[in-house]
């Protein structure tokens, strides 16, 4: 297999581009979906007259578009249906609460409100921006480790890499309208995780392949000849994750809708830049500094 990787990589960076930059706009138009973790919402404690499941409540709140409340059986075993639901959905108003409470008792029976109370964001802005400083930490933290390992255009290389991955799902939740809440920020960090890995690989197959090394060669021919080594490790890693990750969106529930979601798209971006970015931003990386070395010519 021979394929020039690093010699096409203006169109891998333009592709990258038109893929970034609609979502970029998208989130300075209209900004993200912010679920109840981050704004708060309403609590409702409700007691039914018989067992219900969850099932069955979120099937009367997705009439209302609140199918991504959450939802729990108040119960002191594993049961799979209990009479007290624990609800929390968004902030609703007076008139939205008494609509969702009178279709709940049309369709589930007659039951007791035990307590309505509106309830504070879980992750606040402090929160917020204390989780947004750990991911700076986390990449300079790696910054310095790849450059121990390897060297600094590696890891700054594999940094940008990173946030093309991050800046994607950002992007797409943000034009898709999805909700964003804590499990969505657990997906962000799954992603880094697993993106970072993959590009370790072959940047520890280029540093294994710079020892014989020729300048004869060119670093396009290095960089090419590492990717393809690395590329049946590449495709089975991420196709593994993918399907287990298709399987958890299309037959899991629906609190893990937009996690599974953001996990497919973070994984496939981290498969895309890992190939098709980082080790030819490397080589980028690398020329300008090797061409700054090089004697200017005699006039």
């Amino acid at each position: 297999m021979k394929f020039d990787f690093v010699g096409r990589r203006k169109w891998w960076f333009l592709l990258s581009a038109l893929l970034i930059i609609p979502g970029l706009i998208s989130i300075a138009m209209q900004g993200f979906n912010l679920g109840i973790d981050f704004t708060g919402g309403t609590l409702l404690d409700l007691k039914f007259s018989r067992p219900v499941t969850v099932t069955e409540v979120r099937a009367v709140l997705k009439e209302h578009q609140l199918e991504n409340s959450t939802i729990q059986l108040a119960s002191t075993e594993q049961a799979e249906a209990a009479p007290n639901v624990f609800v929390r959905t968004n902030v609703l108003d007076e008139q939205q609460r008494r609509t969702v409470m009178a279709d709940l008792q049309k369709k589930l029976g007659d039951f007791e409100v035990l307590r309505v109370e509106k309830v504070g964001a879980v992750i606040g802005s402090e929160l917020t921006k204390q989780a947004v400083l750990a991911l700076i930490a986390s990449w300079v933290l790696m910054i310095a480790y790849i450059t121990y390992r390897f060297e600094f255009k590696f890891a700054i290389a594999g940094i940008l890499a990173l946030v093309h991955d991050i800046l994607l799902v950002l992007g797409v939740f943000s034009m898709l309208h999805k909700e964003v809440d804590a499990s969505f920020v657990a997906a962000l960090l799954t992603i880094v995780g697993f993106s970072i890995n993959d590009t370790i690989v072959i940047f520890d197959r280029i540093r294994e392949n710079l020892k014989t090394y020729r300048k004869s060669e060119g670093l396009g021919e290095l960089v090419n000849k590492s990717i393809i080594q690395t590329m049946t490790r590449s495709i089975y890693t991420t196709l593994t994750v993918i399907f287990a990750t298709a399987s958890l969106y299309f037959f899991g529930g629906e609190t893990t809708k937009n996690f599974s979601l953001a996990l497919l798209i973070g994984f496939t971006a981290g498969a895309y830049s890992s190939i098709f970015n980082a080790s030819q931003l490397w080589v980028v990386f690398k020329e300008y500094s090797e061409g700054k070395r090089m004697p200017k010519p005699a006039k």
